[in-house]
């Protein structure tokens, strides 16, 4: 397969992926203490968790209720297509386009409500390690298994020592959601980890800084931080497969 045609095929199937996250994303968007949401605005049940926010008991305007899907859609693809840019044909790839639509809902869901629900982000660990660990048996392969599991330890390890130190600048899920960055990261050796570490709290400094600017927060604002270790991560995983 031709780069451009793998290229097209990883942001078809984010498309595809991301047109199933609205529901998923309208239900963990609950506030923190609060049970995930089975009913739409108008009091309707919701079942299932992938598909349209759409209520069909709800009339006109009023039974769309969620985040949109166009940009769902558009920022799946986009983060796959980047990815099978810069890992091309080697095996790990089917890893990270499995991962990456759960990043996605997590970002969209830490964003609206500051909550990193628990049925994301320790499964996303573990399936993370499982996956790596069955792509390690592949040939061309480029990347080592113990090392993303001892990215995982180290990254949980970091994150729960800033927690128990400041816990009201960090959140207990954003201590789980690293072991699965950790994990991820891990995979290309430690100067990604630190890559993408440093530009996880590089991006959460920028976007608070432009925050404060625009005086729409304090100093001592706390913002959802697990946007910004995703996306950190992101970035080092992109220049990990790129680099290596």
């Amino acid at each position: 397969m031709s780069d451009l045609l793998l290229i097209v095929a990883a942001a078809l199937w984010g498309a595809a992926a991301g047109a199933l996250l609205p529901r998923a994303a309208y239900r963990f968007s609950a506030p923190p203490g609060e049970p995930w949401r089975d009913a739409c605005p108008g009091g309707h049940p919701v079942r299932g968790w992938l598909g349209r926010a759409r209520c069909g008991a709800c009339p006109g305007a009023g039974s769309s209720y969620g985040p949109r899907a166009l940009p769902l859609v558009t920022s799946t693809a986009l983060v796959c297509a980047l990815l099978a840019a810069a890992t091309g044909t080697r095996p790990e790839l089917g890893v990270w386009l499995l991962l990456a639509p759960v990043g996605v809902l997590l970002t969209v869901v830490d964003f609206r409500v500051r909550r990193l629900p628990d049925p994301l982000t320790l499964p996303l660990a573990g399936a993370a390690l499982a996956l790596l660990g069955i792509v390690a048996l592949l040939p061309e392969h480029a990347g080592v298994w113990t090392t993303a599991l001892l990215g995982a330890l180290v990254l949980g390890a970091g994150y729960c020592v800033l927690f128990l130190v400041n816990p009201a600048g960090m959140g207990f899920g954003d201590v789980k959601l690293a072991l699965g960055a950790g994990a991820v990261l891990g995979w290309y050796g430690w100067p990604t980890v630190m890559l993408g570490t440093f530009a996880g709290f590089l991006l959460g400094a920028l976007y608070g800084g432009a925050l404060v600017v625009a005086r729409k927060a304090g100093r001592k604002t706390a913002i959802p931080f697990g946007p910004f270790l995703i996306g950190g991560a992101y970035l080092g995983l992109l220049v990990g497969a790129f680099a290596t």
